[in-house]
């Protein structure tokens, strides 16, 4: 009976491979129908059309609150918009603004993040206090700033020693100080930023560089000009290169703050074109070639900043 048993199972075992059950596996064109294709349809949908679409609303006059198609001008959008001072004017603010913003975020952060490399009790804690600032939102960050700012109950200028209220300055009804409070704002919000990139570039160096360094006598300027600075510029570059495409597209912290305000001195080109789309005459078509005109800045800025990078990772 046993001898019987074990016939069977040697059978079972030599039986052909087409008798055996198979598991059904996807092909990869399979995979394909099911997972990519409907994502690309969804991707064209929600991006490539609208980006389309707004493009040849640019070359029309057309109002999204009136009940006329849209009509064919050309290049007339962007000829008044190139022609129009006020344009220029909003480009200017946007420019100042994101110079002196970005270059104090980068000060401020790299400074931060030579600090807080070297470890001591309580680093950990105070970095991650640090980065609090850019995890919050925009518009709550505009409103705890308005609030502080405020002459009457801020502490903002009593920080700074004014005491008095009468003669505190006010600093978004300033028209001399409105836009340098929006550039505080962003540079205490964003230079944690900055911080945690460069922090990751310090943390990468060998520190078998600095111990050859220190083994020649160099000094600490030349360790950090040789040595720090070479190895951290990739990812210094990169951080600015996303905090200059941020502070061209300012929107909400601007908008909170001030509004564009006072008499339009605090007024970038986003504020503008939030104006233009969605107050006053609602031009659709303007505001879309307003749109393409800062992408085209956008772009032009960051190849300068790409080819800075691609030397300094070629250095």
């Amino acid at each position: 009976m046993s001898q019987t048993s074990t016939e069977l199972s040697t059978l079972d075992q030599t039986a052909p491979a087409s008798r055996q059950p198979r598991r059904r596996q996807m092909s990869d064109s399979r995979i394909v129908q099911i997972f990519i294709i409907p994502t690309i349809i969804l991707l064209i949908l929600m991006n490539i059309f609208p980006l389309i679409y707004s493009l040849y609303l640019s070359f029309t006059d057309y109002s999204v609150i009136e009940d006329v198609a849209p009509q064919w001008v050309g290049l007339q959008n962007y000829q008044n918009i190139l022609t129009d001072v006020r344009f220029w004017q909003n480009f200017a603010t946007t420019g100042r603004y994101a110079l002196v913003s970005v270059l104090l975020e980068t000060v401020i952060g790299f400074g931060l993040a030579l600090l807080l490399r070297q470890k001591f009790k309580g680093s950990g804690l105070i970095t991650t206090l640090i980065l609090v600032p850019m995890m919050l939102s925009p518009i709550v960050v505009a409103v705890f700033w308005k609030l502080m700012f405020n002459p009457s109950v801020g502490i903002f200028n009593y920080l700074l020693g004014f005491t008095n209220i009468n003669t505190s300055p006010e600093w978004l009804g300033d028209p001399n100080l409105a836009l340098w409070a929006i550039v505080i704002v962003d540079v205490w919000m964003w230079s944690p930023f900055v911080m945690l990139l460069c922090l990751a570039g310090l943390s990468a160096i060998p520190e078998y560089l600095y111990e050859a360094a220190s083994i020649d006598r160099a000094s600490a300027w030349f360790q950090f000009r040789r040595i720090t600075l070479p190895q951290v510029m990739p990812l210094l570059l990169i951080a600015v290169l996303f905090r200059t495409i941020e502070a061209f597209k300012q929107f909400d912290l601007v908008m909170g703050l001030t509004g564009g305000g006072p008499s339009d001195i605090t007024e970038t080109v986003s504020i503008r074109l939030y104006k233009l789309a969605f107050q006053g005459q609602y031009d659709t078509g303007m505001s879309s070639a307003l749109a393409y005109v800062v992408l085209v800045v956008i772009i032009a800025i960051s190849n300068l900043y790409i080819r800075a990078l691609n030397k300094a990772r070629g250095a």
